[in-house]
């Protein structure tokens, strides 16, 4: 009979939790697929911040996980996979001078394309956390359109 000292039980029994506890964490995440529409020039990239939390939303990326993608006249797409369930804010520019950043006039509106998930443009301000959020769910992947416009 082989015997099987506590510490190697230990061992096993810790390695089994991690390898349980990482196959439950992917298949209790969520997806959110972030179509892009009203691309008008194939010029520059389009990025997309997505936002957990309403800090910075919808200007300063700093808080945001970011993608960027080449534009096109047929749209693009951000993807963002492994997301924890809960309440998230999407935020769209169009790119032309490569500085990734949305550029905006004297007054801070944005002079390249933009757009927010809920398609939401208040007139004489910017959009809040709260018009934009979207939930995502465990195991439901979300997709969203969003179009950018030059205001």
């Amino acid at each position: 009979m082989i015997e099987i000292s506590n510490s190697a039980r230990a061992w096993a029994a810790a390695f089994v939790f991690v390898v349980l506890g990482l196959a439950s964490t992917s298949a209790l995440s969520g997806e959110l697929v972030v179509a892009v529409s009203g691309v008008e020039r194939a010029d520059g990239e389009v990025g997309c911040a997505l936002y957990a939390v309403p800090t910075g939303f919808p200007m300063d990326p700093s808080t945001a996980t970011r993608q960027w993608h080449a534009a096109d006249l047929d749209g693009v797409e951000c993807q963002f996979n492994d997301l924890a369930p809960g309440v998230y804010a999407v935020a769209v520019s169009q790119d032309f001078n490569g500085n990734r950043e949305t550029d905006t006039n004297f007054f801070g509106i944005p002079t390249e394309p933009w757009g927010v998930s809920n398609n939401v443009r208040p007139t004489l301000r910017a959009p809040t956390f709260d018009e934009a959020a979207v939930r995502v769910a465990a195991q439901q992947p979300l997709r969203i359109i969003v179009e950018v416009a030059e205001r």
